[in-house]
């Protein structure tokens, strides 16, 4: 008579061509998550700039179509409430913004208008703003150029 053992549980064949299986589903699955990560966070950057440039016309329209004064790290003229004779303005926004793209929130003053993948002269630069008309837009991820908002996904972003 043949000794019959209780077969309970996997061989080890078979958990390894389990793990070999997760392990392909996971190489071709994280890269996705990767690409939404950066996706998500060129939307938050346009959203970012949308939501300034509509404080920015509005603290223009209060100031006599004088834009704020913005330079290095100082967001106070947008984040500050002031009062001119009976009239109190402000704060245009809570905080000081950050790109989202590169985590920085200095501020490089231009007096022409931007136009995306145009060079950024500075470092640690998270917007490029015209103190001429209030315009701004926002940096790439390395903080060296202009963010393409016409197209978000170039590569220079």
């Amino acid at each position: 008579m043949r000794n019959q053992r209780n077969r309970s549980g996997f061989t080890l064949v078979e958990i390894l061509i389990v793990v070999i299986i997760l392990g392909i589903l996971a190489a071709i699955v994280i890269p996705k998550f990767t690409n939404a990560s950066s996706e998500a966070k060129r939307n938050t950057l346009t959203s970012t700039l949308h939501s300034l440039r509509s404080q920015i016309e509005l603290y223009m329209l209060q100031h006599g179509d004088k834009p704020p004064v913005l330079t290095g790290t100082d967001w106070t003229p947008l984040t500050d409430q002031i009062t001119v004779g009976a009239q109190t303005t402000g704060p245009y926004i809570m905080t000081s913004p950050t790109n989202p793209v590169n985590g920085q929130s200095g501020i490089l003053a231009v007096t022409s208008d931007q136009i995306g993948g145009a060079a950024v002269g500075a470092a640690n630069i998270g917007f490029v703003y015209n103190s001429k008309n209030g315009k701004v837009w926002g940096t790439n991820t390395a903080g060296n150029k202009v963010f393409n908002e016409i197209d978000p996904s170039d590569p220079n972003n």
